[in-house]
């Protein structure tokens, strides 16, 4: 046994109103969250607000969390649920700029591109985020749970709801549509 604390028994704290144990919460698992969040959204800045929008309603369902239940799962699905929000509003805010721009007759406005560093692998990995935001979150939600947040495929499945062979199948079909965009110049990635 470690002297280490388990993330249920510091919800189950937290849900008593133990601020710092919702705090060592959050330092646990902002990384992970926040990388999937920004190949979610593909938009750093972005990934950051989805984010805190996730850990606020953490912080207000926590007295509602299940002890009995995996902790990171449960933050992974309200992370997910935030993307999904934020790809809603993008989706909104896009119509409403393209009729906007009709009606202006004019180009809609550029969306604000990410910082351009000389670094060719921060290149690739905004480019790979870029791609990745693009793809529908049936295909997205998938890859990323099992590439970056390190789940299996059978996790996935429990994660989302469906089956290991699904998640296969929508891995498969992901990253042919990555390629077909021809977004990704290594085969592998």
């Amino acid at each position: 046994m470690t002297a280490e604390v388990a993330d249920a028994d510091l919800a189950v704290r937290a849900g008593a109103g133990d601020r710092r144990a919702f705090d060592q919460l959050v330092l646990r698992h902002k990384e992970p969250l926040f990388r999937l969040a920004r190949s979610y959204v593909g938009v750093p800045a972005d990934a950051y607000d989805v984010l805190q929008d996730t850990f606020i309603s953490a912080w207000l369902a926590i007295g509602r969390y299940d002890s009995q239940r995996d902790f990171a799962t449960w933050l992974r699905t309200l992370l997910l649920n935030k993307c999904r929000d934020y790809g809603r509003r993008q989706t909104v805010r896009r119509r409403l700029l393209q009729l906007f721009a009709r009606e202006q007759k004019s180009a809609p406005p550029h969306q604000d591109a990410a910082v351009e560093h000389d670094d060719p692998q921060t290149r690739r990995l905004a480019a790979l985020d870029a791609a990745i935001a693009e793809l529908p979150s049936f295909y997205k939600e998938p890859l990323l749970l099992t590439v970056l947040s390190g789940l299996t495929q059978q996790e996935a499945a429990v994660q989302l709801g469906t089956t290991a062979k699904a998640i296969e199948m929508r891995i498969r079909r992901a990253k042919q549509k990555l390629a077909e965009n021809h977004r990704l110049t290594d085969a592998e990635g």
